[in-house]
């Protein structure tokens, strides 16, 4: 397939836009600075010749390549997230291309301390002889997800310049938020018209992932007894210290994050505040199986119980919010979702891999929002951390994969 590719250039533009997400902010987006690129992602698509491109009020993109075949297709979309993770800094990103990658240790420029090893990142060796793309040292890089954007957008110039290339309509979706968990808070499903989907947000060449946690968030509010600290014994019950035991008596040794892997879940706490009189911890509860996820709560609903009882004139709260679900209960109603993106990652000569998310993904909500949603590979890497890396040939390839995603859907049509 000869692509005249276009996503270095676009992902290395990208990078250098400040889109941190913000946790605590009220507003959507989280942050009006996502916006700035949400703005440079619509001038392109216009200029690429996609003439419906828009960013809505709430900052998402949408776009649409029309069908050019005379088959009934099903509409298929690409989405990809705009914002960059609050655990690192995204402002004055520098990306670096390490040339002709040899093995041997990247050492940031701007922060020596900050090494990236062979040893320490599994998917390395295989980069032997590629070009790598990492920040200065300072900062994240921000291929999670500016690398899927990338890619679409070099698929999406792809198609407008060949037509030849048969394909159904393929819708375009670009997100704020998905970092902090809003990604389709307000996305319009009807304007997408999408009847399914793909994020394009995977770490390892290869990967096409239809499994992902389900997720849960706890907060326990502990409502205590407060006395003046001079006069306190046989009266006061510090709610501080209640929650305190709680989260000491938390399993160390399995169900934590630090714990586990693979299938396994976990409780963990992520906030803790409070007073004497009333203090609260917050926890997300993840399993791959929602009879693990009731599981894990009952027995941390459990701890607080037998903490409790040992302080009569306390009670607390135990508050359950569901956060997502595990999309493999939807995507295995559609199953050529996911068997066109492994042919489409054989076609692009690449090995098929099969996984799963130890994490949160806009597919999840989008598949139980009634738009089945796998997530495929953008190539990114060490995401959330200074150490961040993402390898021109991986992003090429990626592209390659989305382009023949598109080729399957069209051949495989009536």
């Amino acid at each position: 397939m000869n692509i005249q590719h276009t996503v270095t250039d676009r992902f290395l533009k990208y990078v250098k836009i400040d889109t941190q997400s913000d946790p605590t902010s009220k507003t959507f987006p989280s942050t009006a600075k996502q916006k700035d690129l949400a703005k440079i992602l619509v001038e392109e698509l216009l200029e690429i010749g996609i003439s419906d491109a828009a960013m809505d009020e709430n900052g998402y993109v949408y776009g649409t390549i029309p069908s050019n075949t005379t088959k009934e297709v099903p509409v298929i979309c690409f989405c990809s997230h705009m914002d960059t993770s609050p655990d690192s800094s995204g402002t004055n990103v520098k990306p670096i291309i390490h040339k002709n990658y040899d093995g041997s240790d990247l050492v940031l420029p701007d922060d020596e301390s900050q090494i990236i090893k062979m040893s320490e990142h599994k998917d390395l060796p295989a980069q032997l002889g590629n070009d790598i793309i990492t920040a200065s040292g300072t900062t994240l890089l921000g291929a999670d997800n500016k690398s899927g954007l990338a890619e679409i957008m070099d698929a999406a110039h792809f198609f407008i310049n060949n037509p030849e290339v048969k394909h159904g309509t393929i819708k375009i979706l670009f997100t704020p938020d998905e970092e902090i968990g809003r990604g389709v808070d307000h996305v319009d499903l009807k304007r997408l018209g999408a009847d399914f989907c793909y994020t394009v947000d995977g770490e390892t060449r290869g990967s096409v992932e239809d499994e992902t946690f389900s997720a849960d968030g706890v907060k326990i509010v502990v409502h205590g007894v407060s006395a003046h600290p001079g006069f306190a014994k046989g009266k006061m019950e510090s709610a501080i210290k209640m929650v305190g035991e709680i989260v000491a008596a938390l399993p160390k040794e399995r169900a934590s994050p630090e714990s586990t892997s693979d299938r396994q879940g976990f409780i963990h706490p992520v906030k803790i505040g409070g007073s004497v009189e009333e203090a609260f911890v917050q926890f997300i509860v993840r399993d791959f199986d929602d009879e693990g996820l009731v599981a894990h709560e009952e027995e941390l609903k459990e701890i607080m119980n037998k903490v409790l009882a040992k302080y009569p004139n306390s009670k607390a709260d135990f508050i359950v919010t569901e956060q997502y679900r595990n999309m493999k209960k939807i995507l295995d109603k559609h199953p050529q979702i996911v068997e066109y993106a492994i042919e489409a990652i054989k076609r692009s000569g690449m090995e098929p891999k099969p996984s799963r998310i130890r994490g949160g993904t806009d597919g999840s909500r989008l598949s139980f929002m009634g738009l089945p949603c796998p997530n495929i590979f953008a190539g990114e890497h060490a995401f959330h951390s200074k150490h961040e890396w993402v390898s021109v040939q991986d992003m090429e390839k990626a592209v390659e994969m989305i382009i023949n995603i598109c080729i399957l859907w069209e051949e495989n049509a009536a």
